[in-house]
């Protein structure tokens, strides 16, 4: 049987040096949620500046698992994720370590990074609104509560009440309100859907285009990542077509969740991953990842891209900590079969 480190290796993309994974003697490995090509100019400006090789193992699911079984023999240093929900999961788990870091304290606000030090946000997205720029006026949607108004019976689209990104939202709904009021505007959102929960947040846009419905709830990242496609320049035009409504800017603001890191439990390289991780919340690393990924930096101060400067600007986001919407994910993953959201 093959050792978990030489399992790694065989699916380990190296971004700096030519040492082989089993011979770096400088090292910091990564299971990471977030495509390679997202992230890779980061982690090759990383080693360029400090000379530790990145090895890196991708995934869109069992990074977890795969943690769980290594266990001591791990060969991971950072859990990186597209979303929280994964770090909370990794928390309860018992998968990932403190860090005592005053550089990382000080870089990402207190409700980006967990209060305990065990997880820290790297970037931010909004879960927005998408709205038909022909069919809905300027200003006739204004909050997340709004969508569960009759009015809509028939016009909204979105992917899936389970899906991780929707989930968070809907335990921000359970926080600003209560259990009961979330169910209720889960039943009434679900009865003013145009379709069935499908596809993902690209798909959404593409059903607003087409006229399928007018609303569709989606992060907004997407946004960038759609305007700017030159492979699939269809795209370009599910963009074009939309409004982007940040809900809730008279009040709480507009749902935030972040992508983020945690170290290990058995980092066998924690410094130079504690390094890494500061790496990614410094200015510059902050403003390279903003601008390849159309993400908002959490670090304070660090401008925006110029797209999202142009079709975005400033907003209010919600402020809860989001160690707080962690618990809270269950109940919503509860109230979404409860009534029949997915059906």
């Amino acid at each position: 049987m093959k050792s978990s480190r030489t399992l790694l290796a065989a699916a380990t993309l190296t971004l700096a040096g030519t040492a082989s994974f089993a011979q770096a003697a400088n090292e910091v490995n990564i299971y990471s949620y977030r495509q390679a090509f997202l992230i890779q100019p980061l982690l090759e400006e990383f080693s360029k500046e400090t000379g530790i090789q990145v090895n890196l193992v991708t995934g869109d699911k069992g990074l977890l698992e795969r943690l769980e079984h290594e266990g001591r023999n791990s060969p991971a240093d950072i859990l990186l994720t597209a979303e929280v929900g994964p770090l909370y999961d990794a928390t309860q788990k018992g998968l990932v370590s403190a860090v005592q870091s005053d550089v990382l304290n000080e870089s990402i606000p207190q409700h980006y990074r967990d209060p305990e030090g065990r997880w820290f946000g790297l970037t931010a997205r909004s879960r927005i609104i998408y709205a038909s720029k022909d069919r809905v006026q300027d200003g006739e949607i204004k909050t997340y509560e709004e969508l569960a108004d009759p009015k809509w019976k028939g016009r909204i689209c979105t992917r899936s009440g389970k899906h991780t990104y929707n989930l968070s939202l809907i335990a921000s709904m359970i926080a600003h309100h209560d259990e009961a009021y979330a169910e209720q505007w889960l039943e009434d959102l679900k009865a003013n859907l145009a379709r069935k929960p499908q596809g993902n947040d690209r798909a959404q846009v593409k059903a607003v285009k087409e006229g399928v419905c007018d609303l569709a709830l989606g992060n907004s990242y997407y946004f960038g990542k759609m305007l700017t496609n030159e492979e699939q320049p269809e795209q370009k035009e599910w963009a074009q077509s939309v409004n982007l409504v940040f809900p809730n800017q008279d009040d709480r603001g507009a749902h935030m969740n972040i992508s983020g890191a945690a170290v290990t439990q058995h980092a066998p390289n924690r410094d130079n991953a504690i390094k890494l991780i500061e790496f990614l919340a410094a200015e510059k690393a902050q403003k390279i990842y903003a601008e390849v990924n159309s993400e908002f930096p959490v670090r304070p101060g660090t401008p925006n891209s110029a797209l999202i400067e142009e079709y975005m600007g400033n907003f209010k986001g919600d402020e809860i900590s989001l160690s707080e919407l962690g618990p809270l994910r269950a109940t919503a993953s509860r109230l979404v079969d409860k009534v029949g959201f997915d059906n």
